[in-house]
Order: C-alpha cells, then sequence, then structure tokens
C-alpha cells in the first residue's frame, strides 16, 4: 500500500535532500520534450523515478523553456489527466502539479495531487484559494515576465535580495490565507543570466531568513552548458550533479531533477558531509 506522504516541515531540520523527480507530459520540454507524452511512456517513467529515490513526482504538461508559448487549461488537463489517474494511489510519494493555472490546480488536487508546483509564486489569486481548499503544499518561485519573454528580463539591483523579497511576500500572502506547507524556489534560469544564476546558489542561506525549505532546480539548465560548452541538455548530467551539490551544500533541502538516480548518489555523499545519518552498506 502507498504510504502517507509525508509533510513538507520535516526537510526544514538537517537531513536527508529531498528529490523531486520530473515528469514532463510535453511535446515542447527543453531536454525532453515528447518522451513521455505517451500515458505508457509517462507512467513507467514516473514509477522509474520513484524506484530511483524520488521523494516527490511533479508531474508537468506545458512547457515553462525560454520561448515558450501558453496552452489553454484544457490541453493541459488533457495531458495531465491520464496520468494522474494511473499514478495516484498507485505511488508511495507525493505528486506535484507543475501549473500556474488554478482551475488545472483544482482537477489535479481533486484527482489526488497534494503539491501544486507554480512558477509564477500564485500570481493568479485564485491559485492560493484553490492550494487552501484542499490543504496542499505550495511551492513559489520567481520569475520575471513569461516563460516567452524572461530572458529578456534579468535587470536586478542585487538578484538575490530582489528575488528574496518578492518571495517573502508571496510566502506572506499566502501564509494569510492560512496556506502552511510552502516550499520557496529562486527560479535558476526564469528570467537571471548565467552570472545571476551563479549568485543565487552561491548566497542561497540568504533565502533562510523567509523561514522556508529552499528548492532549486537547475536540472540540465542552459546556464551549465554555457559555463562547460556541452551544448546538449540531455547530455548534462555531470554539470547537473555538481549544481544540485552547490544548491545543497549552500541550503537546499529540496532539488527538482531529471536524472533522480545518479543525483541520489551523489547526495548521499553531501548529506553525510552535512551531517546527516548514514548506514554502511
Amino acid at each position: 500500500m502507498p504510504q502517507s506522504p509525508e509533510s513538507i516541515s520535516s526537510a526544514a531540520t538537517p537531513g536527508r535532500t529531498r528529490i523531486m523527480g520530473v515528469v514532463n507530459v510535453t511535446p515542447d520540454s527543453f531536454s525532453d520534450g515528447g518522451r513521455f507524452l505517451a500515458l505508457e511512456s509517462a507512467v513507467a517513467h514516473a514509477l522509474r523515478l520513484v524506484e530511483e529515490g524520488a521523494d516527490i513526482l511533479d508531474l508537468g504538461a506545458e512547457s515553462s523553456r525560454p520561448g515558450s508559448e501558453p496552452i489553454s487549461s484544457e490541453e493541459e488537463l488533457r495531458r495531465l489527466r491520464p496520468v494522474l489517474l494511473a499514478l495516484a494511489g498507485r505511488v508511495p510519494v507525493r505528486i506535484s502539479i507543475d501549473t500556474t493555472k488554478p482551475e488545472v490546480a483544482e482537477a489535479a488536487l481533486s484527482l489526488g495531487a497534494t503539491m501544486v508546483n507554480d512558477i509564477t509564486a500564485a500570481a493568479d489569486c485564485h491559485m492560493l484559494e484553490v492550494v487552501r481548499k484542499h490543504g496542499a503544499s505550495l511551492v513559489l518561485m520567481h520569475i520575471r515576465g513569461t516563460p516567452r519573454t524572461m530572458q529578456r528580463e534579468t535587470a536586478y539591483n542585487d538578484v538575490v535580495t530582489d528575488v528574496g523579497n518578492f518571495l517573502a511576500e508571496r510566502v506572506a500572502s499566502a501564509r494569510q490565507l492560512g496556506i502552511d506547507e510552502i516550499l520557496i524556489d529562486p527560479g535558476i534560469g526564469f528570467g537571471k543570466n548565467t552570472g545571476q544564476n551563479l549568485e543565487l546558489l552561491r548566497r542561497l542561506g540568504e533565502f533562510r531568513r523567509i523561514g522556508c525549505p529552499i528548492l532549486i532546480g537547475a536540472s540540465r539548465k542552459s546556464f551549465l552548458g554555457t559555463i562547460t560548452g556541452c551544448k546538449d541538455p540531455s547530455a548534462r548530467l555531470p554539470e547537473s550533479i555538481g549544481a544540485v551539490c552547490a544548491a545543497v551544500m549552500n541550503g537546499a533541502e529540496y532539488v527538482r531533477v531529471h536524472d533522480v538516480a545518479e543525483c541520489r548518489r551523489a547526495l548521499a555523499i553531501v548529506d553525510a558531509v552535512r551531517g546527516a545519518p548514514w548506514t554502511a552498506s
């Protein structure tokens, strides 16, 4: 039988890093678009991520890659619903829905999801109402503009301070409405250039002032390839592991990744160095 999903609050204390595995039910995501669009492929991929050590499955049906165009709620749900129906109650981990649309979140939470990952930090105020109604957890991420325009909006006074102030305001709004289980995500690659992404990772500990666990999603992103010269997103496993390890050493409690098995092994070492319990095999 599936286990009860654990509260995100437990990650605020020192321990094992929690891994959110990416399941893109899209034809156009930047690194694996189209690979898991078919129901059988998406479900098999999700089950494999759980076997590899994912603590959360993050299902997304609308690409947020730079330059991507939005899709309708109807199309998003058409892609999501069969996968959710196949997984809900079958996997022993939490299911998160990566969406910006309250109506999509409403449907997904009714079908068994327990977390909403909103890259706009609930810009639509109805999203907070939906999350509160279902007693769900919420990820609030920072973005400038939209996926189509965000890489033209990278001017900050100080990227860490500006992003932190934005997230603190959004957390306060969510808490005012009675939402307690909140993760914050500074939005690596969403309206930031390479230098700003590195600054966010370097100064990640400054976001602790907000009082929420920190999630970082840097897996396979283009800034990593800018540094190493690797142009193929699917070939950026070493870069992704490096970014994940740096993020956790600097304060992240959750990481969102494509390559769960490899990141789990790398983070076993990082977590042991940080003082998390470990058992000799």
